[in-house]
């Protein structure tokens, strides 16, 4: 009798921030992040001279932990979630330990994109909701063997879902999605009329 089993399966962690560690105050990060979006003028020069969206602090804060409490609070959930995705990737971390590398904002404006992407030199990464208006993007996964396909066809509609090219999800405010660093992703047109869309992303590196 034939048998057929999944192999090298790409896991996703999809939680609510609270279910582990102290709660973060949303409406306080919210408002904390649109103001270091306005005095960010290095954050901002930076978006314009390379063409990005909207507003990111990637390229121009490296210390929101250490300038805003509030992002304080949130490494603490978010050490507590990386924790306990790295017991379902079974990592075998020795003496070592999984630490926040990077974090920073980014706020894609009604039409904004976010191009598909990986995270270089990292373990894990992902990312924390703080404002996802009606019609805000959700974020695409691609499947990681995309570029060894070659001439295969195209998957049914209807294909169960570790069997699909891409998946998209859609989180809510307060959420976050971990995923390994190497899972190519993108962020599809926000297509909220008016307002913009709002998270704050990170990395953790293994030291």
């Amino acid at each position: 009798m034939s048998k057929i089993r999944s192999l090298f399966t790409t896991r996703l962690y999809h939680a609510n921030l609270a279910e582990l560690g102290d709660p973060v105050d949303a409406a306080e990060l919210e408002n904390s992040c649109m103001v270091i979006a306005d005095d960010d003028e290095a954050g901002q020069d930076w978006c314009e001279a390379n063409g990005y969206p909207g507003y990111t602090s990637y390229a121009s804060l490296t210390d929101l932990p250490w300038r805003f409490p509030i992002f304080a609070d949130l490494v603490k959930s978010l050490d507590a979630h990386v924790a306990e995705f790295a017991k379902e990737l079974a990592f075998d971390l020795g003496d070592k330990a999984l630490k926040l590398e990077d974090i920073w904002i980014n706020i894609l404006p009604p039409g904004g994109i976010h191009t598909s992407h990986i995270h270089p030199h990292s373990v894990i990464s992902g990312t924390t909701y703080v404002a996802m208006p009606e019609g805000a993007s959700a974020l695409k996964l691609e499947d990681p063997r995309s570029a060894m396909m070659m001439a295969a066809p195209p998957r049914i509609k209807d294909a169960p879902e570790e069997l699909r090219q891409f998946i998209y999800v859609a989180p809510a405010v307060g959420d976050v999605l971990l995923w390994e660093s190497w899972l190519r992703h993108e962020v599809p047109m926000n297509m909220a009329e008016e307002d913009e869309r709002i998270s704050v992303s990170f990395n953790y590196n293994w030291e």
